[in-house]
């Protein structure tokens, strides 16, 4: 019998029920006989829910800015809608009885519900609730992760899926762990997620190829498992290619949720140490994996598709391929002028020199590959994302392009990686 933690909530009947449900719940909340109500109460309420959306869009986008992109109008729309329905609950709480009581704060949570699916439905986010309740289960690493004494030989010019007979008690599912992985600097990073596929429990071992994954901003590395449900793509990917996929690891490249770094090294944090240095020193004397530049890969979706195009440019002699989805055409905090100041203490050259399309001006990568993903309705960054593609083919990248139906959220972030899986496990013998 299936869970209901498996329920869909982007299409189905459960967003229609809870959407229905909370447009009951509003009517409810807003039906009355008093006089006073239609005019005192439910228009100051109206408005100064309001002005509660617009301040928080005004606070956040010009005081605070804390994203790249502002806040989208509808989540202000949501978040003035369920305030409303909080504050007419409250209202009402005062000429009612125990019951009605009971039923104003029942139609108050239904609005709430209703606005949280709202945005969820926006963005794509979470596809079922268990994946909107983090609800992935998770190994020891240590446990996972126990040296094999005999590794798989894979003769030069040969691929590994030529080579590799799994064995016949060989785990149909791979495993996630939470760990931490350090940093050598004053960066301070959160928890990684590593996912090990079917093949790295058999020995003898295959060296497997390595996929550094980041989120966007804000953000943490739980997205990509949870939002992305990237353990359930992977195992799916390895049960059609005899339990082979990529190690995967998911490093923090923010700090915090709402920090933004920009992969740097800078009085922000020497995220850029972090992601070309420490992570993959930790990863290489950690798990038994392919060392070789051409087996690794940096992917990323929006704040960190730009970061792996970044490291791309930056550091080509660790990640010989890039996965950018949805990323910008710089690293940024919103524009160039607080990025030069805040990164860079106003040195524009200084940001020249690391910008990954003013070193591409000048540098040709004819050893690199790359895939650049955009969101055909995304207005903001579509065509940044197309002018990155355009000027990694200029600098001799053999780099590949992909529009997916769908803006600046999961509808193209999720397939965005699940598609570029055989493009990438052709190229690091995996099979595509």
């Amino acid at each position: 019998m299936p869970s209901p933690l498996d329920a869909p909530l982007l299409n189905g009947p459960v967003p229609v029920v809870v959407t229905a449900s909370a447009a009951a719940a509003g009517a409810f909340l807003l039906w009355t006989r008093r006089r006073t109500w239609w005019t005192r109460v439910v228009p100051v309420s109206a408005a100064a829910c309001a002005l509660l959306a617009v301040g928080v869009g005004v606070a956040v986008d010009v005081l605070w800015r804390p994203f790249p992109e502002p806040l989208p109008p509808v989540l202000l729309v949501w978040l003035g809608l369920a305030v409303l329905g909080v504050v007419l609950a409250v209202a009402r709480w005062r000429h009612a009885g125990w019951s009605a009581r009971a039923l104003a704060v029942f139609s108050a949570v239904l609005v709430l519900v209703g606005g949280l699916s709202g945005v969820n439905q926006y963005f794509a986010q979470y596809s079922t609730l268990r994946s909107a309740l983090g609800a992935s289960d998770t190994v020891s690493l240590d446990a996972a992760a126990k040296p094999a004494a005999d590794e798989v030989h894979v003769p030069e010019g040969a691929r590994l899926v030529d080579v590799w007979t799994p064995p016949a008690d060989l785990p149909t599912r791979g495993t996630l762990s939470r760990t931490p992985i350090p940093s050598s600097t004053d960066y301070r990073p959160r928890d990684a997620m590593v996912y090990l596929p079917p093949a790295y429990a058999a020995t003898p071992r295959p060296r497997l190829p390595v996929l550094v994954l980041l989120s966007g901003q804000p953000g943490t590395p739980r997205d990509w498992i949870d939002a992305g449900e990237l353990v359930r793509h992977l195992d799916a990917y390895a049960r059609a290619h005899k339990g082979l996929a990529p190690v995967v690891v998911v490093p923090d490249q923010l700090g915090s949720t709402t920090a933004n770094p920009m992969c740097l090294d800078s009085p922000l944090g020497k995220t850029e140490t972090y992601l070309a240095k420490d992570v993959p020193d930790w990863v290489r004397a950690r798990l038994q994996v392919d060392g070789s530049r051409g087996a690794w890969t940096i992917a990323g979706l929006s704040q960190g598709g730009t970061c792996s195009f970044q490291l791309a440019v930056r550091a080509p002699s660790v990640y010989g391929r890039f996965i950018d989805v949805s990323g910008q055409r710089e690293p940024t905090l919103g524009n160039r002028a607080d990025t030069v100041r805040a990164a860079f203490g106003g040195d524009e050259q200084a940001f020249h020199r690391v910008n990954p399309l003013d070193v591409l001006k000048s540098t040709r990568f004819p050893d690199t590959q790359g895939m650049v993903v955009a969101g055909r309705d995304d207005s903001t960054y579509h065509d940044q994302d197309r002018e990155v593609y355009e000027a990694c083919l200029r600098a001799g990248m053999d780099v590949r392009w992909r529009e997916l139906p769908g803006g600046h959220d999961w509808t193209v972030w999720r397939p965005g990686l699940v598609d570029a899986l055989p493009w990438l496990g052709e190229r690091t013998g995996l099979g595509g």
